[in-house]
């Protein structure tokens, strides 16, 4: 069979960025994906999306839309190890994304409840929920889910 896919050499596609190349690419993705996270909130909330509980579950989609983007992206060019396949990955990706799930959601409610009414209450509350979600996603990403293997592990 001929693949029509561009194939990555072996040195490539064992070669992994390093932690600030990784910190890179994960931050230029997570704009991207973040952009993707709040067009999505806010264009539910436009469309009537804004009050109790609807904006819980406008937050709950945009989590939802913005962070499988990024899973992704970040599987594909942040963490080498995120270009293998196994079961145990996506286990990780899921049981990870659940706890940022209820992380993001729950941290938006706490937020719209303690920050005091404003035109921006919204977006600072989606801001620091977000922030939140971001920074527990790459550590786990990284030191958890596309955990690269240890020496001993890539012997055959």
């Amino acid at each position: 069979m001929v693949s029509t896919e561009p194939q990555e050499s072996t040195q490539a596609a064992n070669a992994a960025p390093g932690l600030i190349g990784q910190l890179l690419r994960f931050a230029l993705i997570g704009g991207f994906c973040a952009l993707l996270d709040y067009g999505t909130y806010a264009g539910e909330r436009a469309l009537g999306m804004d009050s109790s509980p609807w904006v819980n579950i406008a937050r709950a989609i945009s989590f939802i839309v913005g962070t499988t983007t990024a899973y992704f992206l970040n599987r594909k060019f942040t963490f080498s190890a995120g270009r293998r396949e196994g079961k145990g990955q996506v286990g990780g990706f899921v049981l990870l994304y659940a706890v940022t799930f209820f992380v993001a959601v729950g941290m938006n409610a706490l937020m719209l409840t303690v920050l005091p009414e404003s035109r921006w209450q919204a977006t600072v509350a989606w801001v620091i929920s977000q922030g939140t979600a971001t920074a527990i996603n790459f550590v786990m990403l990284k030191w958890v889910v596309f955990r690269e293997p240890k020496l001993e592990e890539k012997a055959p």
